[in-house]
């Protein structure tokens, strides 16, 4: 049996994986991640065949995840499951570690066939990210502003843009509300930007939130 860990903060989506792998006869969820520490927690606790890890829930974020157990050898076997673009996402959890990358919208056909490729020891990219990964290896996925960002500027520009006060990202985050608001200003520098509504606007333009 391919052993599965889904860390992901949506409820109704554990759910629709768990009735998913109950129709197949190789694929159990073991456990369940409702953040990204009980993630952590979970992965160095436990050997898993998969783990599937969704980017955006609360406390860390799935790349901050990935970094942390990639360091201790742990990365192996994650698959990201995420609704956000594959080029900008896909690869950096590759780059942080992940064996391969999927939008929650990808058919049960091809979720389930890359689950078990994975716990096989493969890895999964959509082909034209894994020419784009193979023959531009340093560059990012495109040449927009934000793919500068670090993993954890990304996070907080896209909690800025879902609306989130900064003593709420601060609070999220485990920051100061003043280290969030020298994120804001180094933000609002990078991106030529004024104010919190310009951001909005760039990242719905840009599918960098829900």
């Amino acid at each position: 049996m391919i052993k599965v860990l889904i860390a992901d903060d949506h409820e109704l989506f554990r759910d629709g994986l768990k009735r998913i792998f109950s129709e197949t006869d190789d694929i159990v969820v073991a456990a369940e991640a409702v953040n990204g520490i009980d993630a952590i927690r979970k992965i160095q606790t436990n050997n898993w065949d998969i783990i599937l890890l969704d980017i955006n829930m609360p406390d860390i974020s799935g790349l901050d995840v990935l970094k942390h157990i990639a360091a201790k050898g742990l990365a192996h076997h994650t698959l990201v499951l995420s609704m956000y673009p594959e080029d900008e996402y896909a690869i950096r959890a590759i780059r942080s570690g992940a064996s391969g990358y999927l939008t929650k919208d990808s058919p049960t056909d091809q979720l389930i066939g890359v689950i078990r490729r994975i716990a096989s020891g493969g890895k999964y990219v959509n082909p034209e990210l894994a020419e784009k990964l193979l023959f531009n290896p340093t560059v990012s996925s495109d040449e927009l502003a934000h793919t500068a960002f670090s993993d954890r500027e990304l996070h907080v520009f896209r909690l800025i843009a879902a609306g989130e006060s900064l003593t709420a990202i601060a609070n999220k985050l485990s920051l100061s509300v003043k280290t969030v608001s020298t994120y804001r200003s180094r933000l609002l520098e990078k991106m030529n930007m004024k104010n919190n509504a310009q951001i909005v606007r760039y990242a719905i333009q840009h599918r960098l939130i829900d």
